[in-house]
């Protein structure tokens, strides 16, 4: 899944309203963070095979450090206790914890099953979504439309950048994903980690727009 860990992060801004945005991205999408540099450092490895599912190529070999069940679990409690002790913030460390255990139960999903349970990568699991393309889209569209509204109306801008700031982020998301949907992915798993490491810029920029909104709750 790729739209809907941004879902899940918007919506936690409701029950974690002390958590910037950019944690929240972060936690959301952590797994994903890590692959593309487990990837180049070959802990992790992938292959590029045309017709794996249907709505992806990739093929999903072995990242039981950065996608297993036991793991993310394990990099959930890391992450929130990292944000607790910089911020001091009890309830958002559990939702940042929460949102990166998340990620795996989402991906559960739409995967096929290549989803490990443990580092050891035996067991496998995944229901399969990527392989009925309409259902994907119109599942990660329903809950990203709903993530980016609730965030909307939870928050009010305090100046121009947090109103215009918030519409292109949510645009840039989506159209990276269209892109992402009708085009084919670059022709090496190098390339295809390398431009994944651009997930990390959402993340500051992100933070940057929650700067400009404020609770409206």
């Amino acid at each position: 899944m790729l739209l809907g860990h941004y879902a899940a992060a918007f919506a936690s801004k409701r029950v974690a309203p002390k958590v910037s945005l950019g944690w929240l991205f972060a936690a959301a999408q952590w797994p994903d963070l890590l692959w593309p540099i487990l990837t180049l450092i070959g802990m992790e490895h992938f292959r590029i095979v045309k017709g794996d599912t249907a709505f992806t190529p990739l093929a999903f070999d072995y990242f039981p450090w950065s996608h297993s069940l036991l793991m993310d679990c394990v990099w959930g409690v890391v992450l929130g206790l990292v944000y607790l002790m910089r911020r001091g913030d009890q309830r958002g460390s559990i939702v940042i914890g929460l949102l990166v255990v998340s990620h795996w139960v989402l991906d559960w999903i739409t995967h096929r099953p290549d989803m490990p349970i443990l580092p050891n990568n035996d067991h496998r699991v995944g229901l399969g979504l990527w392989n009925n393309v309409p259902a994907t889209i119109a599942l990660e569209s329903l809950l990203f439309a709903a993530g980016a509204w609730y965030y909307s109306r939870i928050t009010v801008a305090r100046d121009r950048i947090g109103r215009l700031g918030l519409w292109i982020l949510v645009a840039f998301l989506v159209l990276t994903y269209v892109t992402n949907t009708i085009i084919p992915p670059p022709p090496t798993t190098i390339a295809v980690s390398v431009s994944a490491l651009a997930l990390w810029l959402l993340v500051p920029v992100a933070a940057y727009i929650d700067r400009h909104r404020t609770l409206n709750i």
